[in-house]
């Protein structure tokens, strides 16, 4: 079996599964401790504890990076909010200076929800427009729930374009924009120097890659994120998700082509006739994820409806 075919399978399990089979109640933030990772002489890696985060049980929240230095520190994601007081003290376990700039690279809440924290110590917030729009638009949550803070929303924002550069504790750090992939407002972090990019939650190396279409991701801006990370980085780049093991520009590639095997199977499918929710139960996904699907297909051949996909199944013979 090829790699494409192993992660499908495992994509198919990890998406089939349900909710009570990854949560057993909620987030334990009482129990997240924080590691720190090495990775360069001034640059690590911040990840919490495995096993008492549901959604994320390979790490509780999203992984945090430091680059410290006498120029102070650049923090890339923020974490948790209940869990500041730690993230602060792994941080200064590294260096006593001050944190002068924090960048988040999507809009999610084990990303994002801890940077009040860090604002109210004098950082400055950077993140793509769309990330503060859409962090400005959230719903206030309900009471008993403090009131969100405004700390929170980044004050520095940009858009696609060129990379944002910062010159810094001798490293070059490139905040590069990436188009509408798992949300619409992705950054990759690149480190030049250390030779490491942190590429956020477009990719992961464990289940099927959820593309957040109600904060404005796309599965081809997923595809489209992917190509791009495998033209910037080099042979020995390391390239660290947001959750999951450090990898390298080859192993997308079996990323890549299960996507897009995933993608030829549900064109087969709406040609034979099947329902979104037929399509969700014969590959065992969910039902918005064979919807996001459906409308790649749509926008990518021009097309506008199942029909016309059946039409191009048959004509280029592609049932089996």
């Amino acid at each position: 079996m090829n790699r494409a075919s192993q992660l499908f399978l495992v994509s198919i399990v990890a998406t089939a599964m349900p909710a009570s089979a990854w949560a057993q109640g909620g987030i334990q933030y009482d129990k997240i401790e924080i590691k720190t990772d090495k990775v360069a002489p001034n640059l690590y890696m911040l990840s919490g504890s495995e096993g008492v985060d549901p959604g994320h049980p390979d790490g509780a929240g999203g992984r945090i990076g430091v680059l410290a230095g006498p120029d102070g520190i650049f923090m890339v994601d923020s974490q948790y909010l209940q869990i500041g007081d730690k993230v602060l003290a792994a941080i200064r376990r590294i260096d006593a200076g001050p944190i002068r700039f924090l960048v988040n690279t999507h809009i999610h809440g084990d990303h994002t929800a801890g940077n009040e924290t860090f604002a109210k110590l004098g950082a400055v917030l950077l993140a793509r427009e769309e990330l503060r729009e859409g962090m400005a638009r959230q719903p206030a949550p309900a009471a008993p729930a403090p009131a969100r803070d405004p700390a929170r929303l980044p004050v520095v924002t940009y858009g696609m374009g060129d990379p944002v550069r910062f010159r810094m504790n001798g490293e070059t750090v490139e905040l590069i924009p990436v188009r509408a992939a798992h949300t619409g407002g992705d950054t990759m972090v690149r480190f030049v120097n250390a030779d490491v990019i942190m590429i956020g939650d477009f990719y992961r190396n464990f289940g099927y890659p959820f593309i957040d279409t109600n904060n404005g991701g796309s599965l081809k801006g997923a595809l489209d994120a992917l190509e791009l990370t495998m033209k910037t980085a080099g042979p020995n780049t390391r390239l660290i998700p947001g959750h999951g093991t450090y990898i390298n520009r080859t192993d997308i590639i079996p990323y890549r082509d299960m996507i897009l095997a995933v993608q030829t199977r549900v064109q087969q499918l709406i040609a034979q006739g099947k329902t979104v929710g037929d399509i969700a139960r014969e590959l065992l996904l969910r039902n918005k994820t064979v919807s996001t699907y459906r409308t790649r297909l749509l926008v990518k051949m021009d097309m506008k409806t199942n029909a016309d996909i059946t039409s191009y199944v048959m004509q280029h013979r592609l049932m089996h």
